[in-house]
């Protein structure tokens, strides 16, 4: 059968629409072209990935957080050991190393038995009250047996009172010896499980780790050396130097951000816990205490740390993302936005200030909202590629 004229003219352009006008049931049908850029219209701010690409594509997300947006300024420092949790434990008396209980990182409870030390002053020591107790006893042995034969007359009193003066002396001895002991700052345990009364243990005043040990088998030990350093390091502290400008305005008590070149993508919540008095005159800055509660240990003494410390002034409420969520298309920064499987939208934002590892957003985003924070670089690079697409088909 002959198709008619006017069927043709719709293959060829849509725009001849009104040649078939006459027709029962004709629809208006817009022109190829028209459907062409009402398509990129609807889906030009979205990205729609395959699931093969979504599997090779790793992709993390994180919330649009609220926060203060009070005035900060960034101060650099470094992790200290609390030192209120912090010893440094040498030998109370000078003495030999004869034996190492304990090695670094490893844990110690407060009493533990670091090494044992043989000293021949404490020897000496012990000797003598060892001597002075034996003189002591048999001077009380003496008094008792001169009171009994007084009470019998077989002696006279003179005896007796020459024997209280004997075994007052004695305790004196005694006192003494203990004194003696004393000064040597060791405890009265020392050698009790040992006959050599040189030997004694040099104990942890805390509980903690062993952070360094100096201590080696052979040495001798001044009581002003250092053999072991013991940390609890559950808190640390940050201590990090503020211009005097700023210094005067942070507040104590003031929540302060931390990160570390050494941990990258992580930040610690602390407290501001000191401010310094005394301006070191050559850099005009002052010490600024921050407290660190460190769990899992991963703040180590020496790391160097960067910090964000609140100032006084007024405060607000801002918007903030991982600074990896927002990526630079164009002129303008995007963050991509989750809407469906496989689907992703390029949202426009408004980009602010940085904030350490995360960056304020000023408009685009809302609280709560969901955006790609690993992966963001790979989309943008698909969103590039789709815009440069565009620009060659003259989109």
């Amino acid at each position: 059968m002959r198709r008619p004229a006017c069927a043709g003219a719709m293959v060829v352009a849509a725009v001849i629409a009104g040649a078939c006008g006459t027709e029962p049931g004709a629809r208006n049908v817009p022109p190829p072209a028209a459907q062409v850029v009402e398509t990129h219209a609807e889906e030009g701010n979205a990205i729609h990935l395959s699931e093969d690409m979504l599997r090779d594509l790793r992709i993390s997300t994180a919330s649009v957080v609220e926060r203060s947006g009070a005035t900060e300024v960034a101060v650099l420092g470094e992790v200290v050991a609390d030192q209120a949790r912090y010893a440094e434990v040498g030998p109370p008396s000078a003495g030999q190393v004869v034996q190492v209980l304990v090695d670094t990182n490893g844990p110690v409870a407060r009493g533990t038995r670091l090494a044992q030390l043989r000293s021949t002053d404490l020897g000496r020591a012990r000797a003598n009250l060892l001597s002075a107790e034996a003189r002591r006893d048999l001077a009380r042995q003496t008094l008792d047996r001169k009171r009994s034969l007084a009470d019998e007359r077989i002696v006279a009193l003179r005896e007796v009172q020459e024997a209280e003066g004997a075994f007052r002396a004695a305790d004196a001895d005694v006192r003494a010896a203990t004194a003696s002991l004393q000064a040597l700052g060791v405890s009265e345990d020392v050698g009790a499980s040992s006959e050599d009364g040189s030997l004694f243990y040099v104990r942890s005043p805390i509980a903690g780790r062993v952070l360094d040990r100096h201590a080696v088998l052979g040495q001798y030990a001044e009581p002003s050396a250092s053999l072991f350093t013991i940390a609890d390091l559950s808190r640390v502290w940050v201590m990090a130097q503020a211009f005097e400008r700023d210094a005067v305005n942070v507040r104590l008590g003031s929540t302060a951000h931390v990160t570390l070149a050494a941990l990258p993508g992580q930040e610690f919540d602390g407290r501001v816990a000191l401010v310094g008095r005394q301006v070191e005159p050559g850099s005009r800055t002052l010490p600024v205490r921050i407290e660190v509660a460190n769990p899992s240990g991963a703040l180590r003494p020496g790391m160097s740390a960067s910090s964000r410390l609140e100032v006084a002034g007024q405060s607000r409420s801002i918007l903030a993302v991982p600074a990896a969520a927002l990526q630079r298309v164009g002129d303008r920064w995007l963050a991509f936005v989750p809407k469906a499987q496989y689907e992703y939208e390029m949202r426009p934002v408004g980009r602010g200030r940085d904030l350490g590892n995360d960056v304020e957003v000023v408009s685009g985003l809302r609280a709560g909202e969901t955006v790609v924070v690993e992966g963001a670089f790979l989309l943008k690079a698909e969103a590039e590629k789709r815009a440069g697409g565009a620009d060659e088909n003259g989109h």
